[in-house]
């Protein structure tokens, strides 16, 4: 009896090492990574934007180095799991985190504004001078070709 239980033991503990071996053999297990992903990343991820002031949430120098944490968080957590990176579950994940924390953001990921007054200047005043110059030179001309026709 003993004897039979202790090949069964064996039997088990070498099935049950068949078992995680193909599965690290056959792939990626998607539901375990979403879940992985977000309980370990998102949660870093949440807890330092949320230290982070919202005014700063679209300012690419100031959530570079968290938004990249995130991304390497979600690589190594697929490479462990031995899923290809990246993925669907990663897209949809990245989806979802720009429509929390960046739908505000301009599309260049920076906030825009008026550029300053030394650089439009220069952009105004040269097109309104050349067309006043044009139309003194054409006005000049037409007066002065009359008189020899």
């Amino acid at each position: 009896m003993a004897l039979e239980t202790a090949l069964l033991l064996k039997a088990g503990f070498v099935l049950l090492m068949a078992a995680q071996v193909l599965a690290s053999v056959s792939g990626c297990n998607r539901e375990l990574y979403k879940v992985f992903i977000n309980d370990l990343c998102l949660a870093n991820f949440t807890f330092n934007m949320e230290n982070l002031d919202r005014g700063l949430w679209c300012s690419w120098k100031d959530t570079m180095e968290i938004y990249e944490g995130l991304t390497n968080c979600t690589y190594q957590v697929a490479l462990r799991m031995n899923c290809f990176w990246p993925n669907q579950i990663v897209d949809r994940f990245f989806m979802e985190i720009h429509q929390i924390y960046f739908h505000d953001c301009a599309l260049t990921g920076r906030l825009l504004h008026d550029p300053p007054i030394s650089i439009l200047a220069p952009f105004i005043t040269v097109p309104v001078l050349v067309t006043l110059l044009m139309t003194a030179v054409v006005v000049w001309r037409s007066k002065r070709t009359q008189g020899m026709l």
